[in-house]
């Protein structure tokens, strides 16, 4: 096999959650690009949509779904549609995810429990659906994304957001176990922890970008196509011997830490 063909997603299909904006709707460009079948759900269907005209109008098959991924239900929902219209499920980018900024001693339990119920519970939920199905299939890859501020400790001058950073650590945890469980059924499972990508996520931090950027040995910030190539890579066969692995995409700046 070449190595175009070890990149070529055609006639796979794949799910994106939180695709309809920033990372996640470069990841679904990338995938798309590569020859794949986009589905990209989120609770917000509008940014949903826009993401999948674009991508239908370049030639693409894809599809728009609302979703909740904290609900079970609207979870099975997805992959219905999706096994209905496309008979399979090879790819799930869990990248659906939330933050709350707020000082370690001030954060409410509420507050907590958001996060983890998004960025942890909900990929577990997704993860765990769309497992049923690739274990059937005999193959699959989730990409389950992460952070570097699951990685290490983060200075709460330019990000003060334990719940998220703790979460994020929980994610690599979760791959890493999935991994292992899911390898029998030939499903691969790895994460990308992405370093600092701007995006609309990312404001909050715009006072104190100068101080992160410091600290990057690569001098920038993540560009759309840091995250697009590592995303096709762990989407497709190139990384069939791959499983369990975070892979980093920071510029240097965990290194450097």
């Amino acid at each position: 096999m070449n190595v175009k063909e070890l990149f070529n997603l055609k006639n796979k299909t794949a799910i994106i959650t939180g695709g309809g904006q920033g990372l996640g709707e470069q990841m679904a460009i990338a995938l798309a690009e590569a020859g794949a079948n986009i589905v990209i759900c989120s609770r917000n269907i509008e940014n949903c949509q826009k993401v999948c005209e674009q991508l239908v109008n370049t030639g693409v098959q894809s599809m728009a779904i609302k979703c909740d991924i904290t609900n079970q239900e609207d979870i099975q929902n997805v992959v219905d549609q999706v096994i209905q219209q496309f008979g399979t499920i090879d790819v799930l980018i869990n990248n659906s995810g939330t933050s709350w900024i707020a000082p370690v001693l001030d954060i409410t339990a509420d507050q907590w429990d958001k996060v983890m119920n998004v960025n942890l519970k909900g990929m577990f939920l997704f993860s765990q659906a769309v497992g049923k199905v690739m274990a059937k299939q005999g193959n699959g890859k989730i990409i389950n994304i992460s952070s570097v501020t699951g990685l290490k400790g983060t200075d709460p001058a330019f990000l003060d957001a334990i719940a998220y950073s703790t979460s994020k650590g929980a994610v690599v945890a979760l791959t890493t176990d999935l991994a292992v469980k899911l390898a029998k059924h030939n499903i691969q499972v790895n994460a990308i922890a992405p370093g600092f990508f701007p995006s609309k996520k990312t404001k909050a931090f715009e006072k104190t970008s100068h101080i992160i950027l410091r600290r990057v040995p690569a001098g920038r910030f993540g560009t759309d196509q840091d995250i697009k190539g590592a995303a096709l890579f762990l989407s497709s066969q190139a990384s069939d011997y791959i499983t369990g692995q975070v892979l980093v995409v920071d510029g240097g700046l965990l290194s450097s830490i």
